[in-house]
């Protein structure tokens, strides 16, 4: 209470200060209040002339911000092989507003793919079961990659009890470091991999969705699961570019401790990268490889 009384002394007084009365405003007049209302429903219903378009679906390979450049052309071609933000132009020494306000956009789409999780209905759509680490929420997650790379003893005795056991391949998706990898990509990219993999005439073991998981993690999936090759499905780090960005990491016979050699990556799984469908053929290839090969990693023998 006294508290309440404080803060109210020091509006009244700053509200003296400007000249402004702490009673309540009068009531405006019925014609007042009527003009007013015409005068906002005016600049309400203001239709500029153009339109502002969407920063966040711009092209950045297609746009060429430089003023009087000297081979605008040729640069401008050479863009088209690597979307990166170049020739974005400056106003004296800053940015211009336009590419300021897309960089500030893709930080922000960044920033969610990190901190937000992955749509419970994009789960149960695709049919899978719920297991986590050790990691209790995301800020654990964020601060404690260890502990991302660690099942939880309840995911442990989940996957015994429903995964199928000691299969030639155990694929699982896991969020990593963008949600919207994972929302974007997994519903393409993981039909196409079982399908690429039942043409080879390899059985796949019990999917599964592993949350805030690290590709480590995959490591002890493999050990509980008895899987002869193990695949994630899981979210990267996300850039400026694209926060949509997913990778496959599989390993033969993966044991807790191994060492990163021994796995393989496809990564830049994206609409704007490696198509999902694409992407999904071209790992079930890599996995057969790996079985007909009985190894992986940097001891994979590329045919």
């Amino acid at each position: 209470m006294v508290e309440q009384n404080a803060l109210r002394e020091i509006i009244e007084q700053v509200l003296g200060e400007m000249n402004i009365s702490g009673n309540a405003a009068p009531k405006p007049t019925a014609a007042a209040a009527a003009q007013a209302t015409t005068v906002n429903t005016a600049a309400a219903t203001v239709v500029e002339d153009g339109f502002i378009p969407d920063i966040t679906e711009v092209d950045v390979r297609k746009q060429y911000l430089v003023e009087n450049p000297v081979n605008g052309p040729a640069y401008a071609e050479l863009k088209l092989h690597a979307p990166c933000r170049l020739a974005i132009g400056k106003a004296g020494s800053r940015y211009k507003t336009e590419a300021q306000l897309q960089f500030r956009a893709a930080h922000s789409a960044a920033q969610d793919a990190v901190f937000s999780g992955v749509d419970n209905a994009i789960i149960e759509k695709m049919g899978f079961f719920k297991v986590d680490t050790k990691c209790d929420n995301k800020d654990t997650f964020l601060t404690r990659p260890d502990l991302g790379r660690q099942l939880s003893e309840e995911a442990v005795n989940t996957l015994r009890e429903k995964c199928q056991k000691n299969p030639r391949v155990q694929i699982y998706v896991s969020d990593g470091l963008s949600s919207a990898a994972v929302a974007a990509n997994v519903q393409d990219v993981y039909p196409a991999l079982v399908q690429g993999l039942k043409s080879y005439g390899i059985e796949v073991g019990t999917p599964f969705y592993l949350e805030y998981g690290r590709v480590g993690a995959m490591d002890q999936v493999s050990e509980v699961t008895g899987a002869e090759v193990t695949c994630v499905l899981i979210g990267e780090r996300p850039g400026l570019i694209t926060a949509e960005s997913m990778s496959a990491y599989m390993a033969y016979k993966g044991t807790v401790g191994m060492p990163e050699a021994r796995r393989n990556v496809i990564s830049n799984i994206h609409k704007d990268g490696t198509p999902p469908v694409e992407a999904g053929a071209h790992i079930a290839e890599l996995i057969k490889t790996m079985l007909d090969q009985k190894t992986s990693g940097t001891d994979l023998v590329k045919a």
